[in-house]
């Protein structure tokens, strides 16, 4: 048999090495990887794992495929993504994701691990990095309404019927002191964590390709008597993922000063806790009431400048706690309020210019502003003509079920928003 040189073998040894994903960490107000700052420019891809289900691979895994090379190739390399829904059918009034991960109380569909499993494994391939939330505040993959009602805090019916917004606060609410709600919450959390890849055999503890894992999307208090209840819970959650896993980040997936009853002192307070690494914040003109309708040209100065006083009031409470800060979530509609994808996207366009020029001041500084995920990556999908919400059967896109399709989704095809990106990233 032939001998294998000696230098041939360590120079292999030393190409493995380098190309081996290294785990996300924090040190003070930055992420590090591999001992250098890590800041970057990402999306929300919520649907990511569930492609991989789908028996036909031209829209399952080899859309899958396609899409995380075109966001690689433009440098969007972190992706917040949904580990999976709780329950199934109408909720709130509406359709929510399908399949379902836990498809009844205590039941889970490994099959939608096993999708997660391929597009960590896809993602790591590309030196891509994901964060996963666990559970939802909101009613569009379950969430917390589905545990209430799982555990006789809200009948079938209610469950259905549309809720009016104190009603929903009230029910919502009731999760944290709702104890067998918490415990069910706390049965997905270790079959998630005590599941092992259908790739590479690991649990999620010692794959590199996560970044972080978030408590649930957007957990709000919902009403100030929930205040205390909801702060044990973020504690109680957060110690136990540390203790289950060592090597990940662990983040609340908080709105901010809009998610917390309106107390900066309250999302302050519930960041500082020693198993929280990072803050969350998420931003939507649209839904806070900054503009009336429609954005226009107008009216799209005051909406900028309320974005960027809320992230410097969010920055500065990074920088007292030593954090790193990322703005998570922040969307806006097509000019005109319009949902094609051949719709211009200037007013957007304007906007995201606004927000990621913060973040590359923050990078050039080496400030707490680490990382912004976009509202919400749509890839090859399209929305179907005359059609306004999403349908079982459809192909996903960056807009959930109970929003009308295409209203806040980035399209492959929407060029000025991906070359405006491209000059945030070239250097």
């Amino acid at each position: 048999m032939k001998k294998i040189p000696v230098c041939f073998l360590l120079l292999l040894s030393s190409y493995l090495l380098q190309a081996q994903q290294s785990f996300v960490k924090v040190k003070g107000q930055q992420f590090m990887v591999d001992a250098k700052p890590y800041y970057y420019i990402g999306t929300n891809y919520w649907y990511g794992s569930l492609l991989a289900l789908k028996t036909d691979p031209v829209h399952g895994k080899e859309r899958l495929k396609k899409e995380l090379d075109f966001l690689k190739s433009r440098g969007v390399t972190n992706l917040r993504v949904l580990v999976g829904a709780e329950g199934a059918g109408k909720i709130n009034g509406v359709d929510r994701v399908d399949p379902a991960f836990q498809t009844a109380q205590g039941v889970f569909n490994e099959e939608v691990l096993n999708g997660l499993d391929f597009m960590l494994m896809e993602m790591s391939k590309r030196q891509m990095y994901a964060i996963l939330y666990l559970s939802n505040n909101w009613e569009w993959s379950g969430g917390f309404l589905q545990y209430l009602n799982w555990n006789g805090e809200i009948s079938d019916t209610t469950l259905k019927r549309k809720l009016s917004w104190d009603e929903q606060r009230d029910y919502t609410s009731r999760f944290y002191s709702c104890e067998s709600c918490k415990n069910d919450y706390r049965k997905q959390l270790e079959y998630i964590f005590n599941h092992k890849s259908s790739y590479t055999g690991k649990t999620y503890a010692h794959e590199p390709a996560i970044m972080a894992w978030e408590l649930a999307n957007e957990p709000r208090p919902m009403r100030v008597k929930a205040i205390d209840s909801y702060k044990n819970w973020i504690s109680l959650t957060a110690a136990y993922i540390k203790s289950v896993d060592k090597n990940h980040l662990v983040t609340i997936g908080t709105e901010g000063f809009m998610g917390t009853e309106e107390s900066y002192d309250l999302f302050k307070e519930i960041h500082g806790n020693e198993h929280i690494d990072y803050l969350t914040i998420h931003i939507w003109p649209k839904n806070w009431g900054w503009f009336e309708e429609v954005p226009t040209a107008e009216n799209l100065p005051p909406v900028i400048e309320k974005t960027v006083a809320y992230i410097t009031a969010h920055e500065v409470i990074a920088q007292q706690l030593k954090k790193p800060l990322v703005i998570e979530e922040f969307g806006l509609p097509r000019d005109g309020h319009a949902f094609e994808p051949a719709a211009p996207t200037t007013l957007r366009d304007e906007y995201f210019r606004s927000i990621f020029s913060i973040w590359a001041k923050s990078r050039t500084t080496k400030g707490a502003i680490a990382g912004c995920n976009f509202w919400a990556f749509g890839g090859l999908a399209r929305p179907v003509k005359g059609q306004l919400f999403w349908k079982d059967g459809d192909d996903f896109s960056g807009d959930p079920p109970q929003e009308e399709q295409g209203l806040n989704t980035i399209f492959d095809s929407d060029t000025s928003t991906w070359e405006m990106i491209r000059t945030f990233l070239k250097n």
